[in-house]
């Protein structure tokens, strides 16, 4: 994806970023196309920003919706200062990695709020999102996320220990599960992660920036403590 978007900013070099470079230094396109090609190292940064911007401008739709928690769905502070939103499916590998990554934030970022959405993109990790749900309406919803993220992947005998776990009233819980509300969470989920033009989880939002994968405890840090100001 990177590729094309780096091989469409050179066809894009004669329009709107031509003529930037042209405007600040009164060359012309000629010289614009000799400046790039001799600087091909500004593509790959013309591509980050380019998507950035993008990103930006998405969330800017969404962004007070994306912050609003499922009712429980939270991690850390609830009245924290600081909203980290992470979109998440059991069934992800690079998802459970980040999950310790999550659980050190919030311990020692105690203004930090997560916002957890349940986003079930791999086959088989719907039910475990629907129980999750289940658990934040209970209360319970960190005791499930950490199990069952330590019993994954999600399977039936997994969800169903990970919310005995959880002690979940389980006849409740299976209730809400198969519910329409539920239902709408997910399907909200999805409109959101695809607004927001996510490709795949997990993915954050942070301080009016979107991530994307499993980028390391330092990166999602740093974003926390740049939305937290000076």
């Amino acid at each position: 994806m990177r590729h094309y978007l780096v091989v469409a900013l050179l066809a894009l070099a004669f329009g709107f970023a031509g003529a930037a470079v042209w405007s600040l230094s009164g060359l012309g396109d000629k010289h614009t196309r000799a400046y790039l090609l001799d600087n091909p190292e500004l593509l790959p940064e013309m591509a980050d920003r380019y998507q950035a911007k993008q990103a930006e401008e998405r969330l800017e739709q969404v962004a007070d919706e994306v912050e609003v928690p499922f009712p429980g769905a939270v991690l850390g502070n609830p009245e924290g200062a600081v909203t980290l939103v992470e979109f998440t499916d059991y069934g992800c590998t690079y998802c459970k990695l980040s999950q310790p990554e999550v659980a050190r934030l919030v311990e020692e970022n105690p203004d930090l709020r997560v916002v957890i959405r349940e986003w079930p993109i791999f086959q088989g990790s719907e039910e475990a999102a629907r129980m999750a749900l289940a658990a934040a309406r209970q209360g319970k919803f960190e005791a499930f996320h950490d199990a069952m993220f330590a019993l994954g992947p999600p399977s039936a005998a997994s969800i169903e220990k990970a919310a005995q776990a959880a002690a979940l009233d389980m006849a409740e819980a299976r209730r809400f599960a198969a519910s329409d509300e539920a239902s709408r969470e997910l399907a909200k989920n999805m409109e959101l992660a695809d607004k927001l033009g996510f490709s795949g989880t997990p993915s954050w939002v942070v301080g009016g920036r979107v991530l994307q994968g499993a980028i390391g405890y330092d990166a999602l840090q740093d974003a926390v403590a740049a939305a937290r100001g000076p």
